[in-house]
């Protein structure tokens, strides 16, 4: 008899459930996050288990590594995508980890990429330098503002990146802006010597060293920046079509359009926002590096929105930036742009 199991994971516990073909529940129990106990309420059912499904939203590594390093076949749920049932007056743990088992036993489960674990590590390192960057662009135009309130005229990134004391003490007179200023800046230097500390530790390291070459043919794509697309696209196989791969990096509309109408729209958030701001990135690379990509783009924002057109730039190059990384090769202006 093939049995199937879901786990419900929390923050501090679990909830369990294991089915029958019936659906018939042979185990339902919170746990805590522990996992020789959660392997103990496995273990009467190993032999005859199909599967485990986890459901979590942030912090599965420690499940589905540990359940898979002891032989449990894991299925990863997308949690965005798990259809519930319509109707129900009431839904809790238990039920919803009836329901997963439920949706496994159908061969129904939406199921989420279980990333390997031998590259995890450098791709989570690189979305810390995504945060931090992140961190340090708003600081810049923190400042940026600040300067242009108190004395009417644009700072530009490179002037920030000179800025020395003498010149804030003169643009900045009140001891408190010119506190807050001095502090900001102090902090930006600082997130600034970490990602370049993180960029020396990724660029050691060799993951997917063909694909990355490959993508650094493309214009506007350096070494940093082909590690991190190779790295949260994966294995470029699970994509069956280009179509697929590029809907993953949040670059095709998300409307739903019923004789020609548009009736809403789905889910916008469905893909991956790493890879979307990786190829926005590229895009606006892109436009410095190549001549003809800045007059294809330039005739696109002439018609419309320029984040449309410089959209629109970045759903050409990840479409090549697919079948680069599938086939290898280099990068071909005229084919994408032609």
């Amino acid at each position: 008899m093939s049995l199937y199991a879901a786990i419900d994971l929390h923050s501090t516990n679990s909830v369990l459930a294991v089915l029958d073909e019936t659906d018939r529940p042979l185990r339902q129990c919170r746990l805590p996050n522990d996992l020789p106990a959660i392997l103990k309420a496995l273990e009467p059912f190993r032999d005859e288990l199909t599967g485990v499904a986890v459901e979590s939203t942030y912090n599965w590594y420690w499940l589905v590594d540990g359940l898979a390093d002891h032989g449990y076949p894991m299925h990863l749920v997308n949690t965005a995508a798990v259809p519930q049932y319509d109707g129900l007056k009431y839904s809790g743990d238990d039920t919803d980890a009836r329901h997963l088992a439920h949706l496994l036993r159908l061969g129904l489960l939406p199921e989420g990429y279980i990333y390997p674990r031998a590259e995890r590590a450098v791709r989570d390192l690189l979305r810390r330098r995504f945060y931090f960057v992140h961190q340090s662009v708003g600081l810049l135009q923190s400042v940026q503002s600040a300067w242009a309130r108190h004395t009417g005229q644009c700072l530009s990134a490179h002037a920030f990146r000179q800025l020395t004391g003498e010149a804030i003490e003169q643009a900045f007179p009140d001891p408190c802006v010119r506190l807050a200023v001095l502090a900001q800046l102090s902090v930006w230097r600082g997130i600034e010597e970490q990602v370049q500390q993180v960029e020396k530790g990724v660029l050691a390291t060799h993951p997917r060293q063909g694909e990355r070459d490959a993508l650094c043919s493309t214009p506007g794509i350096g070494r940093i920046l082909s590690l991190t697309i190779a790295l949260e696209t994966g294995d470029i196989a699970r994509f069956a079509h280009v179509g697929d791969y590029v809907s993953y990096c949040r670059l095709v509309k998300s409307e739903r359009i019923s004789n020609g109408k548009k009736k809403g729209q789905g889910n916008r958030k469905c893909g991956n926002k790493y890879l979307a701001w990786a190829w926005i990135e590229a895009a606006n690379f892109a436009l410095r590096y190549s001549p003809p990509i800045k007059r294809w783009y330039d005739r696109k924002a002439a018609k419309r929105h320029r984040v449309i057109a410089i959209k629109a730039v970045a759903h050409k190059l990840a479409r090549a930036g697919y079948y680069l990384m599938r086939d290898g090769g280099a990068f071909d202006v005229a084919r994408a742009f032609g």
